[in-house]
């Protein structure tokens, strides 16, 4: 919740002040310029740690932490964690190097304290353990036994470009949950370049899809894949694009080719018929028709 938050928050930065922030402290501020290095950093830290002690969020100032356990089994398991200020990253934490890390020079400064303090690590790691690992299996069965897997559909569809004479979408309908992804593979190889992608779409009843363009330049020789990853399959899916001809196409001619051989079927069946129930009529010479030289 919220006040389990801004606790996180407090600990965080106690590691750099142990008393309230003011001008009067000038020994807390003395301390805090040896760790930072900024005096004007160190404001913000002063006001931001007086922030946490008395108003969480006044005339538009906000403070985020996010901890996140990303999961693939239950033995397969990644933390990170975001501090953000006024939705601008302030550090990010990364549980697989244990590291801090921030994307300015005073950032990194504040990240390289909490790397270099074992408590830190030894913290990250108890966290990890309770919010992951501990309730990994539950979740983890949970979705296991909620989950329904993609419709994958892959196609040729018209379009306008001078760079390339193709287009295929790869569609997946009615899948649970919401996070999948979608990779284009030529010959085996990631496809980085010309592909759209549209953002999951609810279909209203708690199932999703999503549907991704690549364009391309025909090749003899060249295999196009649609690769599938989503939480109801225990491996991606491969789907090879067959361009000899769409199954569109193909349907309607074996359904043309199918209505031809049937019209066939019942002429002949006619003919036969016809020709069973038909009168032959035989003329027959009878003594009338003989003239009377016949005797």
């Amino acid at each position: 919740g919220i006040d389990e938050d801004w606790t996180i928050f407090e600990e965080l930065f106690l590691k750099l002040t142990t008393v309230y922030c003011s001008k009067k402290k000038k020994k807390t501020l003395s301390l805090i310029n040896k760790i930072i290095g900024t005096s004007l950093f160190n404001y913000f830290l002063c006001f931001l740690f007086y922030l946490l002690f008395s108003v969480h969020s006044s005339d538009g100032v906000f403070a985020e932490h996010n901890a996140r356990c990303h999961f693939r089994n239950v033995d397969e398991i990644e933390y990170t964690e975001e501090i953000y200020f006024n939705k601008e990253v302030l550090l990010w934490y990364n549980g697989s190097t244990g590291i801090w890390k921030g994307d300015t020079s005073s950032k990194n400064i504040l990240a390289s304290y909490f790397n270099n303090d074992p408590n830190d690590h030894f913290s990250r790691r108890a966290i990890k353990d309770v919010l992951c690992l501990v309730n990994a299996k539950a979740l983890y069965e949970t979705l296991k036994n909620n989950t329904v897997k993609p419709n994958v559909r892959l196609k040729s569809v018209e379009h306008s470009s001078n760079r390339h004479s193709a287009m295929l979408v790869c569609s997946a309908y009615d899948f649970y949950p919401k996070t999948i992804m979608i990779t284009w593979l030529r010959n085996g190889q990631k496809v980085n370049s010309d592909v759209t992608s549209i953002e999951e779409m609810s279909n209203g009843d708690w199932s999703y899809q999503i549907h991704s363009y690549l364009e391309y330049t025909p090749t003899a020789g060249e295999i196009i894949t649609c690769m599938v990853e989503h939480y109801s399959l225990p491996e991606p899916q491969l789907h090879d694009w067959d361009p000899s001809m769409p199954k569109s196409e193909m349907n309607k001619i074996v359904i043309g080719i199918s209505g031809l051989l049937l019209g066939l079927v019942f002429i002949a069946a006619g003919l036969i018929y016809n020709r069973k129930n038909s009168t032959v009529l035989i003329p027959v010479r009878t003594s009338d028709d003989m003239g009377p030289s016949s005797g």
